[in-house]
């Protein structure tokens, strides 16, 4: 081992700069010009663009790329060349046990859940340095990939557990990662880690040098086990030269990826809805500014499972109501809306434009909408307890049993969420159907007003709007149901009903056989 001393090699063979016990890391041995004397021996027939070395290990294929074989066992000093190969490797340092020759080289057979295992379930590794030398290669910018996994330590929750391999990676003689560990970086003992480094090449040779400094552990889980270890080396051109010999196989099969591709594009811009005639809906529902988020329906297939009957939460003003999950795993209700309805189509677009200006913690929050073809869904927050009416007078399994504190905050809650609609909002809107039904309580039990496909502007010049009556019967104020005058307080004697609900647990509309139904009004009178 002639480290660190300064000689000077006047005249080499093939004797001097064979295959044997040379070190050359961290010498000065120059032909005169500054280059390594046994390194500078190597002729260049041709020049490469990339470079493959499966360290410690025999030569294998990985995704059509031959990484060459490395399992020429290292040494105290030793220099390792096969003069075929455009690369050689330089160890240095001696194990001090009885096995080194088994630790130059050490392979592990358990690691079953690393991809392209081959890589790495042989290194090599040195308890001093490591030098690898690429020779002809074409001068540029080249991608250098250095691939470790720790597989001579043990894992677990033992004293042989406890190692550390540190060390340092030097590229072009230039420090560019300190104190590396491979267990620590990559997570554990036995799992792979790739390092990416950009670097130049000038003088046709690449140099990778991973030197030992001292640091970590030199003693478990056995004697002398430290230094740098390595599995593989992939270097690749930045710019690679084309091929000029192109055969005729290779061009049809470039067409006909690019006529697939092609085809595909248009295919999913037509799936899209992005090529096909937009619908009356579709167009109207563009010019409205939205607040919301225009969802695909195979967005929604996959949150509600197809609309799986599971799913069904529900039957809404104009339609069945779905619970969904989205991708990010936000609940939602999604209300499908029957495709035959004219009415239900108007309802549909007034929904959107109310309740997307609309926002306040009693006001059901609309995540956005899905219009496609016929296909006419609105996607709201999910609210775990359903609707009022079904927690007062729903059948016995689901109703719950309401406490007043409970009662008077969803009362309490209702009327805050009207004010708002009436006096706080920057639109002014009477939403014309408030009832049991269209009141839904969150996990909390905190009602939120939904349903807004009725729902009217409110304008203040006017002292009330003669409209068509819409609403449920049994809800409605007099004067609105008999001379279609609105205004705001006819939500306010919609609530009035609610709240008698809310009090006495009766609903208002009572079905009796044989007899008249009668309102909550009439039994109260």
């Amino acid at each position: 081992d002639i480290s660190y001393n300064n000689l000077n090699i006047t005249s080499r063979g093939s004797e001097t700069c064979s295959n044997g016990n040379r070190n050359l890391f961290g010498n000065s041995i120059t032909n005169g010009s500054g280059e390594d004397a046994c390194l500078g021996d190597h002729t260049c027939s041709t020049m490469s663009y990339n470079l493959h070395i499966n360290c410690g290990g025999q030569e294998v294929i990985i995704n059509g790329i031959r990484y060459e074989d490395d399992s020429d066992t290292g040494g105290g000093a030793r220099f390792i060349w096969k003069g075929k190969r455009n690369w050689a490797v330089i160890t240095t340092g001696n194990f001090l046990t009885n096995d080194g020759g088994g630790k130059y080289l050490p392979s592990s057979n358990s690691l079953p859940f690393i991809e392209n295992v081959a890589l790495y379930k042989s290194a090599r590794a040195s308890p001093i340095s490591l030098t690898y030398y690429g020779f002809c290669l074409l001068n540029g910018n080249y991608t250098v990939v250095l691939h470790f996994a720790e597989i001579v330590f043990i894992d677990g929750e033992t004293y042989s557990s406890l190692g550390r391999r540190v060390f340092d990676i030097y590229i072009q003689r230039e420090l560019v990662k300190e104190d590396f560990n491979i267990a620590e970086e990559a997570g554990g003992i036995g799992k792979a880690i790739t390092k990416n480094f950009t670097v130049v090449v000038s003088s046709n040779t690449l140099e990778i040098r991973l030197s030992w400094t001292g640091k970590g552990t030199t003693s478990i889980p056995s004697r002398s086990v430290y230094g740098p270890l390595i599995s593989a080396i992939t270097v690749k051109s930045d710019n690679p030269p084309p091929s000029d010999n192109r055969s005729v196989g290779a061009v049809v099969g470039i067409v006909v990826a690019v006529t697939v591709v092609i085809i595909l594009v248009f295919s999913i811009l037509w799936w899209k809805g992005c090529l096909r005639k937009k619908s009356s809906l579709e167009r109207e529902l563009k010019g409205l500014e939205l607040r919301t988020s225009i969802f695909t329906l195979r967005q929604i297939k996959v949150a509600t499972n197809n609309f799986d009957e599971v799913n069904k939460i529900g039957e809404g003003g104009f339609g069945p109501v779905y619970k969904g999950c989205l991708s990010d795993g936000t609940l939602i209700a999604v209300k499908l809306l029957s495709s035959n309805s004219r009415q239900g189509n108007r309802e549909f677009l007034n929904e959107i434009g109310m309740i997307s200006a609309l926002q306040h913690p009693y006001l059901v929050k609309l995540y956005g909408c899905c219009v496609e073809g016929d296909q006419l869904l609105l996607i709201y927050e999910y609210m775990e307890n359903n609707s009022l009416a079904r927690a007062l007078f729903g059948p016995e399994e689901f109703q719950i049993k309401l406490d007043w504190p409970t009662r008077y905050k969803i009362c309490v809650g209702i009327a805050r969420g009207l004010a708002y609609l009436h006096e706080e909002s920057r639109l002014k809107v009477v939403h014309r159907d408030i009832k049991a039904t269209n009141v839904l309580l969150d996990k909390d039990l905190n009602p939120k007003i939904s349903d807004f496909g009725l729902a009217k502007l409110d304008e203040e010049e006017n002292t009330h709007i003669s409209t068509r009556i819409a609403g449920t019967y049994g809800y409605m104020a007099p004067e609105y149901a008999m001379h279609g005058y609105l205004s705001d307080k006819a939500d306010v004697y919609n609530f009035g009903i609610v709240v008698l609900e809310i009090v006495n647990g009766k609903n208002n509309i009572i079905h009796r056989q044989k007899e008249e139904s009668f309102s909550i009004l009439d039994w109260v009178i």
